[in-house]
């Protein structure tokens, strides 16, 4: 695994208490300036919204896409979010998107008239928003 120049803006590892993580492992990141987090002992959900993050970002975008090289990735991301906090609707929030804020208020009349919905790609048309025209 080769950082580069990237490791300087990171401040945390965090992973679980296997084997394969050892002391050696752990001082190339202490070295670095790192602080290195093992997560408790007998807690398999303790990663679990981390791990739900990560098979959203999976089954949504990447398993979708094919990825060129890590511009190409950053560029993908960057959009995802954007659709994930702006437009994705999320079951904990009654299927409002987080930054609900943004999102003009619509009445239930406004939605009868289904010609005012208009479609708008987005994640290089991975995905597709709609929203009703103005």
């Amino acid at each position: 695994m080769d950082l580069g120049n990237r490791i300087a803006g990171l401040r945390f590892l965090i992973h679980d208490r296997d084997p394969l993580f050892t002391s050696a492992f752990r001082e190339v990141f202490t070295a670095e300036g790192l602080r290195v987090v093992t997560t408790l002992p007998r807690t398999p959900r303790m990663n679990a919204i981390c791990e739900r993050v990560i098979g959203t970002l999976r089954r949504e975008l990447l398993d979708r896409i094919l990825i060129l090289n890590e511009c190409h990735l950053t560029f993908a991301l960057q959009e995802y979010l954007i659709h994930y906090t702006g437009h994705r609707p999320h079951r904990s929030r009654h299927q409002r998107p987080p930054d609900i804020a943004t999102q003009p208020a619509r009445h239930v009349a406004d939605l009868n008239d289904l010609r005012s919905i208009r479609r708008k790609p987005v994640v290089a048309g991975t995905i597709n928003e709609y929203h009703h025209a103005a």
